[in-house]
């Protein structure tokens, strides 16, 4: 039987078949019994790998990716939110301690620093609450103590006293306070504190 150029092109014999001779069921190799008892070889391996560019490209045309400027954003943004969680977590931690120091004020001076904790946070939610020497203090966004409270047992001083450092913007001529001296808190030095406060951080 004369196989067919085309069958010759499309299916080489297995393994199992022996040129020339017989295969496993007697037949002469020239006969073919089965199209299955032979493997298909690809005719057009130029064909395959043109389809498989052509696929990647379309997928790669359909994905967009982000440009640099998004990405350079993005980055940006995801360093904010790490500093403003930071920040977050600093000022708790730090409003955590200076209420914890406030507590263990023996009175009368305890209900002070009490009242005057409400009165900063109050009319300056800017400052963060910590504790400087142990005492309740209050910080702009560098760091650094703007006010401060001190007790009189702190060192056995006649009377409490509330203070402001050099960063508080209480400049006045030539010459004005910064340290105050607490035996009580009446409506008037309540209301002369805030007053203090706000511009301390104006």
């Amino acid at each position: 039987m004369i196989v067919p150029e085309h069958a010759k092109r499309e299916y080489l014999p297995r393994d199992d078949q022996s040129q020339g001779g017989a295969n496993r069921q007697g037949k002469p190799s020239g006969e073919v019994s089965k199209p299955s008892q032979y493997e298909e070889v690809s005719m057009s391996p130029m064909k395959d790998a043109q389809e498989s560019a052509t696929s990647t490209a379309a997928i790669n045309k359909k994905v967009k990716g982000f440009t640099d400027e998004e990405r350079a954003a993005m980055r940006n943004r995801a360093q904010e939110l790490k500093a403003e969680a930071r920040a977050n977590k600093n000022k708790a931690d730090g409003e955590s301690a200076a209420l914890a120091a406030i507590a263990a004020i023996p009175e009368p001076d305890r209900s002070m620093a009490k009242r005057l904790h409400a009165i900063i946070t109050a009319n300056a939610p800017a400052l963060s609450p910590k504790t400087w020497y142990g005492m309740p203090a209050y910080t702009n966004n560098d760091g650094k103590v703007v006010c401060f409270f001190q007790t009189a047992q702190k060192f056995n001083t006649r009377y409490a006293t509330f203070g402001f450092n050099d960063t508080a913007h209480l400049d006045d001529g030539a010459m004005w306070p910064v340290a105050f001296a607490l035996k009580e808190l009446t409506a008037a030095a309540e209301a002369r504190i805030s007053a203090l406060v706000k511009q301390a951080v104006s």
